[in-house]
C-alpha cells in the first residue's frame, strides 16, 4: 500500500511513481534486519545506491547542486559538487556511523571495475541517517562488501519503500520510517520529462506530522521514542529531542539544466518536507541533492587525455530559467509523497534494548480524512 491508495495528491506522476523513472537511473539495495549475538543488540540497518546513469555510466559526470536546511548530518562528497557543479559515481544512503565503512566500500568498488577512473581520484557521496533508537548502531554490522552488494544489485524497475535498504531502522514522526519514493511528469517544449525524489525519512516529532493537510500528531498511537531514558537509562534527566534523526533527499530529472538549476531544485525540497509538518528541528540533519541526467559527461574534470590545441569545448542545454516552475513544483509534490509513502508502505519494528518504533496507523488516517 501507498499514500495514493489513502490520499488524493496533486500531480501526475510516471508509470512507477519512483525515482527510477528518470530513464537510465537505478537502484539497489542491502537490507539487514536480525538479532545480535547479544540479548539486547539488534541490527535493523542497510545501504542504498542509486546510481544516475546506471552501471554503464557510473564514471560519467551528471550537473547537480546540493542544499543543506540544517547541517546536523553528513554527505561526502558535497564540497566536490559545489566546486565543479558535477556528480560523478553512484549516491550512497546509510546510517550514520557506517558513512566511512560504505565510502572505502565504494572506492574498492570502483578499483576492482572501474579501475582507470579509479586511478586518478575518487569523492564518493555518502550521506546518512541515524538509526540508534532501533539499531545498534556502534556494531560494525555494515562492511565494505555491503556497499559493493548495493551497487550491483541496482535496477530500473520497482524501488521498494518502508524498511529497507538505508532507511531500515529509520523513524518519522515517532512512526517507523524509512525509504520513500515518488515521481512527477513534467510537459515542456513538447517533450516529457520526470522529476522524481527518493527520501530516507528519519525527522520530524510526533506532534508536528500533518497528511492532506489534515493534523495527525495526537493519534491514539504509542510513542516510545517519546520517553527520555532510551539512548542510556542512567540518564534520566536526558530529553531526546522528537525531531531528531534527519533526512536526505534525492532528487533526479532528467530535464537538462544547469548546476544552478539543480541546486535551485534542491533549495525546494523544504518546501515539500514543511507540506508534512516538519519544522527542521537542530538536531536533524536535512541535506538534499539534486542532479540531472541528461548533457551526460559534459561536467567530467578527469585528468587531461588531448594535447592542448586539440581539445574542444563543451556545451550544456538547459531549461529557460523562466519555465522552471512547474519543475519547482513537481519537487515539493514529489518530496511530500515520498514522505508519506515511507510511512504508509511500512510496518511496526521492534529493535535493540526493546525498543518499538510503531507503524502510521492507515485505518486511523483514513477515518480522519474523512472527516476533516
Amino acid at each position: 500500500m501507498r499514500a495514493r491508495d489513502l490520499i488524493k495528491l496533486p500531480g501526475t506522476p510516471g508509470p512507477l511513481n519512483a525515482i527510477t523513472d528518470v530513464p537510465g537511473l537505478t537502484v539497489g539495495m542491502v537490507t539487514l534486519n536480525h538479532n545480535d549475538c547479544a540479548e539486547t543488540e539488534a541490527v535493523r540497518t542497510g545501504v542504498t545506491a542509486i546510481l544516475p546513469l546506471g552501471r554503464d555510466g557510473i564514471t560519467q559526470s551528471v550537473a547537480a547542486g546540493i542544499h543543506s536546511l540544517n547541517g546536523n548530518g553528513e554527505m561526502t562528497g558535497s564540497h566536490w559538487i559545489n566546486e565543479t557543479g558535477a556528480l560523478g559515481g553512484p549516491v550512497m544512503i546509510t546510517n550514520t556511523h557506517a558513512v566511512g565503512t560504505v565510502h572505502r566500500g565504494v572506492v574498492d568498488w570502483m578499483a576492482a571495475n572501474e579501475p582507470v577512473k579509479a586511478s586518478e581520484w575518487l569523492l564518493p557521496v555518502v550521506a546518512e541517517t541515524w538509526d540508534g533508537y532501533l539499531n545498534s548502531i556502534n556494531l560494525p554490522s555494515i562492511t565494505t562488501l555491503h556497499a559493493a552488494i548495493a551497487i550491483d544489485a541496482a535496477t530500473s524497475g520497482p524501488v521498494a519503500e518502508g524498511s529497507v535498504g538505508g532507511g531500515t531502522g529509520m523513524n518519522c514522526y515517532g512512526f517507523k520510517g524509512g525509504s520513500g519514493t515518488s515521481s512527477r511528469q513534467v510537459s515542456l517544449g513538447g517533450t516529457s520529462y520526470t522529476v522524481a525524489a527518493f527520501l530516507q525519512c528519519n525527522f520530524g516529532d510526533r506532534h508536528e506530522l500533518n497528511i492532506a493537510g489534515v493534523p495527525m500528531g495526537d493519534l491514539d498511537v504509542p510513542y516510545p521514542m517519546g520517553q527520555n531514558d532510551w539512548i542510556l537509562r542512567d540518564r534520566t534527566a536526558t530529553r531526546i529531542p522528537g525531531g531528531a534523526g534527519s533526512v536526505i533527499a534525492i532528487i533526479a530529472t532528467d530535464a537538462p539544466m544547469t548546476p544552478h538549476q539543480t541546486s535551485a531544485l534542491a533549495r525546494r525540497v523544504p518546501l515539500g518536507l514543511a507540506r508534512t509538518g516538519t519544522t527542521g528541528g537542530h538536531f536533524s540533519g536535512d541535506i538534499f541533492l539534486a542532479f540531472s541526467t541528461a548533457n551526460p559527461g559534459e561536467l567530467d574534470s578527469g585528468f587531461p587525455m588531448v594535447e592542448k590545441d586539440q581539445v574542444a569545448l563543451k556545451n550544456l542545454s538547459f531549461v529557460p530559467w523562466n519555465w522552471m516552475d512547474e519543475f519547482y513544483a513537481a519537487v515539493v509534490q514529489c518530496v511530500e509523497e515520498s514522505v508519506l509513502n515511507a510511512l504508509v508502505n511500512n510496518e511496526t519494528m521492534h529493535g535493540r534494548a526493546g525498543s518499538m518504533s510503531p507503524a502510521l496507523p492507515r485505518d486511523l488516517v483514513v477515518e480522519r480524512l474523512k472527516r476533516s
